[in-house]
C-alpha cells in the first residue's frame, strides 16, 4: 500500500550515521573483503571486550568468550542450536519477539511460554508459573531485557532470582540484551541497562546475545555478537562455519568505529526517543479503553485495549481504513492478545498523524 505510516517495524527511520558508513567504505578500500576467523575479527572482539569493561565493568576474554555473528538473530540461532536436542523444552518469557521461540521450534524442541503479568503500571515475572514450568526435559530459559515489545527491564532482584532459578534447576540462561542502551530510567541517557554478566560468573551457563542494529541504526548491516561460557562460545564458533562462515569483514570494521565513536549519536537518539515515547503515551492515555504500561527501555509501546479479542483483525482494519501500520499483540506469544505494539522510533512527521488516526479509529469503535 502507498502512504502507510509504518510503526510495525522494529527500527528507526533514521539512516545509519555517516561516520559508520564512511568507516565501511574505508574498510573496503583498505582490503577488508576476505574471509575472517569464524569467531570474527579479533580486533572487533577486543573492542567489545574494552566496551564491556567501560560500560558494564565486566572483564571478558575476547579470544574465548566473544563470537561475532551476522545479526542478533543469528546469535540467537547458534546459541539455541548449541544447547538443545530434539524433544528438549525451553522456557520463554513472553510477550516477546517471536524469533526466539520460533528458533526453538526449528531445533525440534518445545517452547513453553510464561507471560509477564501486568501489575499496576509495570510488567513483572510470574515466579510461581516459572517454577511450575520446569520438567525433566527443560534445558534453557530465554528472556529479553529491555523487552521487545513491552519495554520492561529486569530489576537487579529479577536478575538475581532468574540466575538462582537457572542454577538451581541446572538450566542454560539466554539473555537478549539487544536494547540495553535504550534505557530511560537512568540519570544519564546512554547509560546501559546492567547486564546479567555483572551477576554471573564466567563459569555460569549464561549466554548473552546482542546486536549493532538498534543502538547504532544498523538494522540492514546484519552484525551482532554473543557472549558465552568458553565451551559454548567454542561450539558456536564451529557452528558459524556451517551457517555463515563469519560476519562480513568490512561491516565488522565499521562496527569497531561504531563502538569507538558512537556515544554522542546514542545520546542524541535517546533524547529523541524519550520525547517520542512521552508524546505517544500522552496521546494514547487520552484515547478510550486504552491502558498504556510505562516502558522503561527499548522503543515500543504495548497498549492494552479493553474488549479487544482479535488484535490481528484490529491491526488489519486499522491499516486498510487509516493506513496506520501497527503490530498485533498476538504476534508476540502468550499474554500478547488484547494489545498492539507501536514502534515510536519514527520521527514526529509519522508519529503525530498516526496517533491522530488511531484515536479517530478507536472513537469509531
Amino acid at each position: 500500500m502507498e502512504g502507510v505510516l509504518k510503526l510495525y517495524f522494529g527500527e528507526s527511520n533514521q539512516p545509519t550515521p555517516d561516520y559508520i558508513k564512511n568507516a565501511a567504505a574505508s574498510a573496503l578500500q583498505a582490503g577488508y573483503t576476505f574471509y575472517t576467523e569464524n569467531a570474527g575479527l579479533l580486533s572487533l572482539r577486543e573492542a567489545l571486550a574494552d566496551y564491556y569493561i567501560r560500560m558494564q565493568g565486566v572483564t571478558l576474554d575476547p579470544r574465548r568468550e566473544i563470537v561475532i555473528t551476522a545479526s542478533g538473530v543469528q546469535a540467537l540461532n547458534v546459541t539455541i542450536r548449541c544447547v538443545l536436542d530434539p524433544g528438549d523444552e525451553v522456557i520463554v518469557l513472553t510477550p516477546a519477539w517471536p524469533n526466539g521461540a520460533s528458533i526453538v521450534a526449528m531445533a525440534n524442541a518445545k517452547p513453553v511460554e510464561i507471560p509477564h503479568p501486568l501489575r499496576g503500571d509495570r510488567y513483572e515475572i510470574d515466579w510461581n508459573a516459572l517454577e511450575a514450568a520446569v520438567t525433566g526435559k527443560t534445558r534453557l530459559l530465554v528472556y529479553t531485557s529491555p523487552s521487545n515489545p513491552l519495554g520492561w527491564v529486569a530489576t537487579e532482584e529479577d536478575q538475581d532470582r532468574l540466575l538462582a532459578f537457572c542454577r538451581r534447576h541446572g538450566l542454560w540462561m539466554l539473555a537478549d540484551e539487544v536494547y540495553d542502551r535504550l534505557w530511560y530510567e537512568t540519570g544519564t541517557l546512554g547509560t546501559p541497562v546492567p547486564s546479567i554478566l555483572r551477576k554471573a560468573t564466567r563459569d555460569d551457563a549464561v549466554m548473552v546475545v546482542h546486536s549493532f542494529s538498534k543502538s547504532y541504526c544498523m538494522t540492514g548491516w546484519r552484525i551482532g555478537w554473543l557472549i558465552a561460557r568458553a565451551d559454548l562460545a567454542a561450539k558456536a564458533t564451529q557452528l558459524n562455519e556451517f551457517i555463515i562462515s563469519h560476519a562480513p569483514s568490512f561491516t565488522q570494521k565499521a562496527a569497531e568505529t561504531a563502538l569507538a565513536d558512537g556515544e554522542d549519536e546514542i545520546a542524541c537518539m535517546l533524547a529523541r526517543l524519550k520525547a517520542n515515547r512521552d508524546f505517544c503515551m500522552q496521546a494514547l492515555r487520552g484515547m478510550p479503553r486504552v491502558t498504556v504500561p510505562r516502558p522503561e527501555g527499548a522503543f515500543y509501546l504495548f497498549p492494552r485495549i479493553e474488549g479487544l479479542s482479535d488484535s490481528f483483525d484490529f491491526c488489519r482494519r486499522l491499516l486498510l481504513e487509516t493506513k496506520v501500520g501497527l503490530a498485533p499483540g498476538v504476534a508476540f506469544g502468550a499474554g500478547g492478545e488484547g494489545s498492539i505494539r507501536i514502534c515510536y522510533a519514527a520521527d514526529r512527521t509519522i508519529l503525530e498523524p498516526a496517533m491522530e488516526r488511531l484515536g479517530r479509529f478507536l472513537d469509531k469503535l
